[in-house]
């Protein structure tokens, strides 16, 4: 990824540290993933060009509204850098959980579309405990990840028959979020929930 490509300083500096946050602490094996890395695509993603990260400066959420409307097949991800987000981390969550469920009522038309985010207030996890990252920048930001829900859901499943997910399910809402997901995807895959 070309960093130049970022026009403004915040902006690089902010790929920059996602760039470094994936290579230390979402590429390695970490038991806490029955060895596996705590985000075994991203490596490959990296390499490969496929992951698109988006800016968004302003209160609308219309960047991501186009985003899942005109979903780009060469990206595997894409990651909204949310620099003016005001809503605190339950609301993030609820607002991007409701957006799931009308992804799959087709009111985007795509219906094979999954969000899930990270808000700089949210608990860490025991795994984010233990990785010893130092932040490049001092300056907050919230993120929405954007992918297939098809593709997220069968890397899933793989990734469930060889443990990945034994210790993770226990914990904060884990579960419930793989469970939506799964329903989601049985949901667009077989027209119900069955």
């Amino acid at each position: 990824m070309n960093l130049a490509f970022f026009g403004q300083p915040l902006e690089s500096a902010i790929v920059e540290e996602i760039m470094q946050w994936s290579d230390s602490a979402l590429e390695k094996p970490h038991p806490f993933f029955n060895n596996l890395p705590p985000c075994p695509y991203a490596r490959q993603a990296w390499l490969d060009d496929k992951v698109a990260i988006l800016f968004k400066h302003e209160d609308s959420f219309q960047l991501l509204y186009s985003t899942i409307s005109m979903w780009q097949e060469q990206f595997d991800i894409a990651i909204i850098i949310d620099l003016n987000n005001k809503q605190t981390s339950e609301q993030f969550h609820d607002y991007l959980n409701g957006l799931n469920k009308v992804i799959s009522d087709g009111v985007f038309i795509d219906k094979d579309i999954w969000l899930m985010g990270f808000h700089p207030d949210d608990e860490p996890t025991d795994f984010e405990e233990t990785v010893n990252f130092d932040p490049l920048i001092e300056h907050e930001y919230s993120m929405i990840f954007v992918q297939r829900l098809s593709k997220l859901q069968e890397a899933a499943d793989k990734l469930k028959k060889k443990g990945y997910y034994d210790k993770y399910d226990g914990l904060y809402n884990a579960q419930e979020i793989y469970d939506l997901r799964e329903t989601l995807y049985r949901r667009l895959k077989n027209g119900d929930e069955t």
